[in-house]
């Protein structure tokens, strides 16, 4: 996700080819656990914010095929991709449209949605509060409003390895130094009440996997090196990692993968609310 409410705020992944076609597998291994509670089947007008590569847009319209989409983004590298990866499915023609815009100023008159979509987006903006205004005063009255987001606290790798720690430490102090706030999930339930959101709930979901699924613990831990390798160039420039950091980051998540004993364990936050 790239939407923020500065042109400049950095967005801890980057915006290269590899990182889009990051967020592409990273939608789809997610998308039965994200997806799971979420219910948009009475909803015709979609609001997604920082919708980037159009990743969760085509599961969004595949899952409900009576919803058309409005998809914001701030990033054109992002809104680019999204064009390319959603016109390559003429299934989905006329159900979506893109929008390059800042989530705390949307173009868009007040109840001009039944529904909105926030997926991994708040943690990287400066104002989240100002974009949950913004959502509710774009929502119709009784609008369903979905948002999952990241509680990073809750990151376990087993065996224990040193330099994944001292990377992952390094990652979220950047990113909430940054002006993120890579924590954020766990606040999700007072900031929607404060906000003004009514019939607030909140689930803490979980990507867990021991030698219960062994293929998939190791597809997800192949999947983790990925996302934390692509914040390695911020953090080195930045001088919060070393080379050596790095490199023994990668080795040691080729040995959990490959450990016959591993565990992964991430803990996220679904939040649900209701606009009147």
């Amino acid at each position: 996700m790239s939407t923020s409410s500065c042109s400049d705020f950095p967005y801890l992944h980057g915006f290269s080819p590899t990182e889009q076609a990051r967020l592409m597998k990273q939608a789809r291994l997610a998308e039965t656990t994200v997806f799971h509670d979420i219910d948009y089947s009475g909803a015709r007008r979609l609001l997604e914010v920082g919708s980037g590569v159009g990743a969760q847009t085509e599961i969004l319209l595949r899952r409900f095929p009576d919803v058309h989409v409005s998809c914001v983004d701030l990033n054109e590298a992002q809104l680019a991709a999204a064009r390319a990866n959603l016109g390559a499915m003429p299934w989905l023609k006329d159900r979506y449209e893109l929008h390059s815009a800042d989530a705390t100023n949307l173009p868009f008159e007040p109840r001009s949605f039944d529904a909105a979509f926030l997926c991994w987006v708040l943690e990287h903006v400066p104002s989240p509060t100002r974009v949950l205004n913004e959502v509710r005063r774009v929502l119709a009255p009784g609008s369903p409003v979905y948002i999952t987001e990241v509680m990073n606290s809750s990151f376990l790798l087993d065996p224990y390895s040193p330099n994944v720690w001292r990377y992952w430490m390094a990652f979220n102090d950047f990113q909430y130094e940054s002006g993120g706030d890579p924590f954020i999930g766990a606040k999700l339930g007072n900031m929607l009440l404060a906000g003004g959101f009514r019939d607030v709930t909140t689930q803490v979901k979980t990507f867990y996997f021991d030698n219960r699924e062994p293929a998939r613990r190791k597809t997800m831990i192949a999947f983790w090196e990925e996302l934390l390798l692509s914040a390695a160039d911020q953090l080195l420039a930045a001088g919060r990692v070393t080379q050596d950091v790095v490199d023994g980051m990668r080795r040691e998540m080729h040995q959990v993968q490959n450990d016959p004993n591993a565990v992964f364990f991430y803990a996220f936050i679904q939040a649900r609310a209701t606009v009147y």
